[in-house]
């Protein structure tokens, strides 16, 4: 997750598991992809360390706006790409690694008019990309039979249809807007939480950014377009700050190195194909005491590395990796 930035012009502080990243893969050589590039702090560090290239891919502009003020000084070393990291095989080919900090970045959930946050006030937006249904346009739109579907599946929300209920009855009075309102509608559905337990409209929001942004989605087709893209030995590292999306990598990686057991041991035996990955540690890497302390938002932090072997490429279902899918998209 890319850190805050209300400065456009300031340094960005040091992304969230950097260092034991870095210290995993040296010696950092040859060209890499930082496909979510946010505040640049992944594509620094790793120019920094060593690659000879870095090839930044955001779909947000606001990555880009924010890049010009620090990536002249990197040259040709540094290639931005506005586009999905789903599309990464698109823009490079055999490349030594690839890095993925997934979710919303801090620069979005501090800036109020990006929609993202239910701490600050502003348009009910929550877009990455500046095309396609805003989170209004979802409230708004769906009834309450799909609404509870994204809060349910994509937010794990256990009062899904009861907050899905009450934004169908508060929009029959007047459209739900802004992030404001729609936060006061969740909290109204929900007991007041006791110190230390998150806000009651957390989930509900998550919920509605993956739906907006189909962020499942684009991590499934973003693994496979990585392990496309590296070459032989190369480093995919994936940095994931929730539960379901560490869960996807996992089971990514697992199947990946025919560590995944999917057949009953009645069935038949089938011929298993060779491992398209070696994982560098059974375990996630999670943050240390110190990056704990200069940073509080790591703590949900978990790092996956896998190596890329000399299998070919091929395709991985949804199903496979455990991705949430609504009804009807299974």
């Amino acid at each position: 997750m890319a850190p805050a930035a209300e400065d456009p012009t300031a340094a960005p502080h040091v992304p969230v598991l950097l260092r034991p990243l870095l210290r995993a893969v040296a010696p950092v050589q040859g060209t890499w992809i930082d496909g979510t590039l946010g505040a640049g702090g992944y594509a620094r560090g790793l120019l920094e360390a060593g690659a000879d290239k870095v090839i930044g891919i955001d779909r947000d502009p606001l990555a880009h706006e924010m890049a010009r003020d620090w990536a002249p000084a990197y040259g040709d070393r540094l290639e931005l790409v506005e586009d999905n990291f789903a599309e990464m095989d698109r823009h490079a080919e055999q490349v030594e690694g690839v890095v993925l900090d997934l979710g919303v970045s801090s620069m979005q959930l501090d800036r109020a008019e990006r929609g993202f946050s239910f701490q600050k006030d502003g348009p009910l937006d929550m877009r990455m990309g500046q095309s396609g249904e805003t989170a209004a346009d979802l409230v708004n739109r769906l009834d309450a039979t799909a609404l509870a579907d994204i809060l349910f599946t994509y937010g794990e929300e256990r009062a899904s249809r009861r907050i899905a209920r009450a934004i169908v009855k508060a929009r029959d009075a007047a459209p739900i807007e802004t992030t404001g309102r729609l936060a006061e509608i969740v909290e109204s559905c929900l007991p007041r939480p006791k110190p230390g337990q998150s806000h009651p409209a957390t989930r509900s929001f998550q919920a509605l950014r993956i739906a907006v942004n189909d962020e499942y989605a684009a991590l499934w087709q973003g693994l496979m377009a990585a392990e496309r893209v590296l070459k032989p030995g190369g480093w995919l590292c994936v940095v994931t700050f929730h539960s379901v999306e560490d869960r996807m990598v996992k089971r990514f990686f697992q199947s990946r190195t025919g560590k995944l057991d999917t057949v009953s041991r009645h069935a038949p035996a089938v011929e298993t194909e060779a491992p398209r990955f070696e994982l560098l540690t059974r375990k996630a890497t999670g943050p240390d005491e110190d990056e704990l302390a200069q940073n509080p938002r790591a703590r949900s932090a978990r790092l996956r590395i896998g190596r890329r072997t000399e299998a070919p490429a091929g395709e991985i279902g949804a199903k496979t990796i455990s991705m949430p899918q609504l009804k009807g998209k299974g």
